[in-house]
């Protein structure tokens, strides 16, 4: 008894299970698990409305979206730097000062005490500049001043209160250093090769989004197929099932018949399961992608497709579909445009490297009354001016911070060439490979059918051998394993040959041509 059941005992234990295999009710083998619940929303959806859905609301569309339209922000903030500027400055300064010694004009020619002396001064400055886009600088300022002392000590100044009034302009322009409108210009250049290398990665982003869209829709697709190829192996075998039960009850067939016709029904049970579950996890990734929002993704919904994958050859050109990339994939842009901003970054770099030599000039008009009317005639009047004129050199001793820019702006503008030529070369590799596995998946349907076709054939061969008391329940049942795996391996095929032509469209950068779509 330690060492286990005897054969007697252990042919008796399989004659009860059979007994209770002959008289189980197979009903609940045949449920419709893949049936939608009251809870659960059916929706029908086309591959181009899912390649929609998903640029109306994904979430990376979203962000890239607005990275983008920051980069174009930064353009205006470059140019900003030429628009001109007004300050208008207002003082108010009173001083009173102890005098100890006489002032002309005011205390005589002697003084005997302390006198004190209070000035007001009221003071505006209105001043306007601008940065010229040739690195020069133009400056105007007009400042009108009202400027008192007391009245005990005023009666020999000659305006109490007296009016001035000062109008000047000058202008600084480098002749060596930041000189030029290209060198001022350089980063107004740059942020707009940003913004194209942005909208770039956004149309990029898009394609990715797309290609991620249609190889869910087209895995969805698979797990569909696949519950219904699980669903007809199961439902051969419980046909076989009960087949046998009827033969073993008439004594024409063994219980070990009915053993194993019922433990493949289990296991095409749990097959079927699994296929399900593939379903709904595959309904939700794509959900991701659509981004329903938060109160629709907590609801369940059943998706199902209406587009049928393709199973045709369609006519590939390996030159073209290279040509092709090279002219749209954005990446060939972004790496061109880095190459220009490299150069410009180079150039304006190389510019720093010059001293600084600045000419300015200025002239200006002053006037004098006793009052605001009567300084503004005299200030405009041209008897009263000024003006000069200058240069201005500096150099830092040793300049070793613009020689260490400069050397590191050459090395990233060769890092931007090699970077082009590597971005082709994975690009010309992506398509070359991309290809091939289209051209790849395309035989592998013939063969997968062809092998598809045999199993039905041998299936059906050996179900007639059954039949005539030639073949076994194992052997049929084999069969059914190995069509159940045909149809799969067919499906497969079918569907990794339209998931290898949506990658072939990806490389090329031409997904959004077939949906007629432009990005604006």
């Amino acid at each position: 008894m330690g060492r286990g059941l005897t054969v007697p005992y252990r042919f008796t234990a399989i004659m009860l299970a059979g007994l209770w295999s002959l008289s189980a009710p197979s009903s609940s083998w045949g449920l419709d698990i893949t049936k939608p619940t009251l809870s659960e929303r059916q929706e029908q959806i086309s591959l181009t409305e899912a390649a929609i859905l998903a640029l109306q609301h994904n979430l990376d569309i979203s962000i890239s979206r607005h990275t983008k339209e920051s980069r174009l922000a930064d353009i205006v903030i470059e140019q900003a730097r030429f628009d001109p500027t007004m300050s208008v400055n207002g003082q108010y300064l009173r001083t009173v000062d102890p005098l100890e010694r006489p002032v002309f004009g005011a205390t005589g020619n002697l003084l005997n005490q302390i006198t004190r002396f209070d000035q007001r001064n009221h003071t505006v400055t209105v001043d306007a500049s601008t940065n010229l886009v040739t690195g020069g600088n133009v400056d105007m300022k007009y400042n009108p001043t009202r400027n008192s002392v007391n009245q005990d000590l005023a009666e020999g100044f000659l305006f109490n209160p007296a009016w001035t009034g000062g109008l000047s302009f000058s202008v600084t322009q480098p002749l060596l250093k930041n000189a030029g409108i290209a060198i001022n210009q350089t980063f107004v250049k740059v942020a707009q090769n940003n913004a194209v290398v942005e909208q770039h990665v956004f149309r990029d982003r898009v394609l990715t989004v797309l290609a991620s869209v249609e190889q869910n829709y087209w895995e969805l697709v698979h797990a569909r197929e696949q519950v219904k190829v699980a669903q007809a192996a199961l439902k051969a075998a419980e046909e076989l099932l009960a087949t046998n039960r009827i033969k073993a009850k008439a004594g024409v067939m063994s219980v070990v018949d009915v053993l194993q016709a019922e433990a493949a029904v289990a296991s095409r049970v749990e097959q079927v399961l699994v296929a399900e579950k593939t379903i709904r996890d595959e309904e939700d990734q794509l959900r991701t992608l659509l981004n329903p929002g938060e109160a629709e993704l907590r609801q369940t919904v059943r998706l199902t497709p209406l587009d049928a994958p393709i199973t045709y050859m369609e006519t590939l050109s390996l030159e073209e579909a290279i040509e092709t990339a090279i002219e749209q994939r954005p990446e060939i842009v972004q790496a061109k445009r880095n190459i220009e901003s490299s150069e410009l970054h180079k150039t304006f770099a190389r510019n720093q490297l010059l001293p600084t030599l600045s000419v300015q000039g200025t002239v200006g008009l002053t006037g004098l009354g006793s009052d605001f009317g009567n300084a503004l005639a005299r200030n405009f009047s041209g008897d009263f001016y000024n003006y000069g004129a200058g240069l201005l050199f500096s150099y830092p001793l040793g300049n070793r911070s613009a020689i260490s820019t400069y050397n590191k702006r050459q090395l990233e503008a060769k890092n931007a060439e090699a970077t082009l030529a590597s971005v082709r070369h994975h690009i010309i590799l992506g398509v070359r490979e991309a290809v091939r596995r289209v051209q790849t998946d395309f035989k592998r349907i013939e063969t997968t059918r062809s092998a598809r076709i045999l199993a039905e054939k041998q299936l059906h061969t050996e179900q007639e051998r059954l039949r005539v008391g030639l073949s076994t329940t194992r052997f049929v049942l084999d069969f059914q394993r190995d069509l159940a795996t045909a149809q799969g391996n067919e499906l497969r095929a079918i569907v990794d040959y339209n998931k290898a032509l949506s990658n072939l469209e990806r490389q090329k950068a031409t997904t959004l041509d077939r949906y007629h779509l432009e990005l604006s």
